[in-house]
């Protein structure tokens, strides 16, 4: 090609006069035998230049269109967390969880509470009642009646088998992400969503967070008795087994996240127990939600069950089962009425299994220890002089079990703290608050993403541990390698009776000042007496 272009210019080199001419990137002559470029140039065709204009108007309409394709999809905040609770449902699904936890409970949950707020599966929606012109008074009006809560129904009332975590979130009255008016009057160049910046200044109870998300997942295990308490819920949260913190990364990418969004999709703490049970019961009953399933021995939640669970997990003796058994009929705990959760019966808050799981099993050790920093370890002092003298079954030693368990507890706990400590909160994704800030932000986010690897690199430190799989319980004690004593096979002779009574026959369960109330007394079958006080200073029990 650059024979031909040159074969027709026969001037010479004005330098070294001679004729061995090429052209440069430039499209300009030079001579080869001096690098002498001169001023002529490649003669261009027509047909060439129109080539060149034609790629270049395609590869602006090119960037065009990828500019158009950076605003990402018209959202609202709703279907953002849509997006989450369906990948709670497949986490928990993954967990063995029934599979019906995801189309059937948490879907029909869900469409209940879009319902309820006017969000969608209503003839008027919340948003176009709020942009109407009608007074407030007609807006508060319901645009339809709410039927009676029922699964069944839910069910049978859409023929897609409740596909709203399949597809975008339908409702009666039309699309809610195709409703251009709405969207032209509340969209926000300052909000990724189309509803972020009112979604934010919005005072309407019960809005919803990511706290509400777990609500949504403990009510749906809560209707199907699954064998995960609200205290496993938290802390498969904190190993990461369930979607919770950097909620933004199970978001599409279409769905452009900046603005007020990220104070909506945010976490920056883990929940409390006692804030989520006051949200569950929120929820349960702003759905007016039907009772539930009823909780009968042969359910996880309980309490024989759970405190079985329980003393696996913190080591103790299977002859304590017997003695939670007793209380717990002692004291109705084993009643299925008052297991069962009725979010329509107000005095009837969520149910703590595992707290009442957990009181049962100290109560128990109570009645046989006493607990008095005195009794239990004369006991263990029997105990241990016995299993050095005897080889028969072993005799449950409160002392060896104490050392064992802070042992464990001790070394649980740092491993915790530090796991807190490392612990990173900020997004893979990089969230700003204004596009005008998004260059400089990713820049810094690169920037500290270098500096950490190479910091690493320095330090030697090998990079992190893969993510163990999700278990019921925190202590292993099968292992063989935690080199510690199991004491679940362990009997309790010489602390009851043959049969079956504690030989001591009374003691005060608190020491804060004693009782001469005789007030409140309630007898059992068992041989137990419950003393309630009523100076409700302490609350003492006596053994018949």
């Amino acid at each position: 090609m650059e024979k031909e272009d040159t074969r027709d210019y026969k001037e010479p080199c004005p330098q070294c006069l001679e004729v061995n001419w090429g052209i440069t990137d430039e499209c300009k002559f030079y001579c080869k035998s001096c690098h002498t470029v001169i001023e002529k140039t490649k003669d261009v065709d027509a047909e060439d230049v129109f080539s060149m204009n034609s790629k270049a108007q395609s590869l602006n309409r090119g960037l065009k269109r990828k500019k158009q394709d950076e605003t990402g999809w018209e959202w609202y905040i709703c279907e953002g967390f849509q997006f989450i609770l369906q990948k709670q449902a497949e986490a928990l699904q993954s967990m063995g969880v029934d599979a019906q936890i995801k189309d059937d409970v948490m879907c029909n949950l869900w469409r209940r509470y879009l319902q309820k707020h006017k969000i969608a599966y209503v003839r008027r929606r919340r948003r176009e009642s709020q942009t109407g012109s009608e007074n407030a008074s007609s807006c508060s009006e319901p645009d339809s009646e709410l039927e009676a809560f029922s699964f069944e129904d839910s069910a049978a009332e859409t023929d897609e088998g409740c596909s709203v975590f399949n597809a975008g979130i339908p409702s009666s009255g039309g699309d809610v992400s195709g409703a251009e008016s709405v969207a032209g009057s509340v969209t926000s160049v300052r909000s990724g969503s189309v509803d972020g910046s009112l979604y934010v200044k919005d005072k309407q109870s019960l809005k919803m967070s990511m706290q509400m998300t777990l609500a949504f997942c403990y009510l749906s295990l809560l209707w199907l008795r699954e064998s995960i308490t609200l205290t496993d819920l938290l802390r498969l949260v904190f190993q990461g087994h369930i979607p919770y913190v950097k909620s933004e990364q199970y978001i599409p990418e279409e769905l452009k996240i900046y603005g007020p969004d990220i104070h909506i999709f945010k976490v920056q703490s883990f929940p409390e127990y006692s804030v989520m049970k006051e949200k569950i019961y929120e929820l349960a009953a702003f759905l007016d939600l039907p009772r539930f399933p009823p909780i009968t021995e042969n359910c996880y939640l309980h309490p024989n069950v759970l405190c079985m669970k329980y003393l696996m997990e913190a080591n103790l003796p299977d002859d304590l089962h017997i003695w939670t058994s007793r209380v717990a009929e002692t004291v109705g705990l084993d009643d299925v009425t008052l297991l069962t959760f009725d979010p329509l019966n107000k005095k009837k808050k969520v149910i703590p299994y595992e707290v009442q799981a957990v009181a049962l099993i100290i109560v128990a050790l109570k009645l046989l220890f006493v607990l008095d920093d005195s009794t239990e370890w004369t006991l263990a002092r029997c105990a241990c002089r016995r299993n050095k003298k005897n080889k028969g079954k072993t005799w449950f030693d409160f002392k060896e079990w104490y050392k064992t368990m802070k042992t464990a507890i001790d070394q649980s706990q740092k491993e915790l703290t530090e796991e807190y400590a490392r612990y990173s909160w900020k997004s893979d994704k990089t969230l700003y608050y204004s596009k005008h800030f998004k260059s400089l932000l990713t820049k810094r986010k690169n920037t500290a993403k270098n500096l950490q690897q190479q910091f690493s690199k320095l330090a030697g430190s090998t990079p992190g541990t893969e993510k163990q799989s999700p278990s019921s319980f925190v202590f292993n004690w099968e292992d063989e390698d935690l080199g510690s004593t199991r004491f679940h096979g362990h009997v309790l002779q010489g602390i009851t009776q043959q049969d079956g009574k504690v030989p001591r026959k009374e003691y005060w369960l608190c020491s804060l000042k004693k009782c001469k109330s005789n007030a409140g007394l309630k007898a059992s079958s068992d041989g137990i007496r419950w003393e309630y006080c009523a100076c409700f200073h302490c609350y003492c029990q006596k053994i018949l």
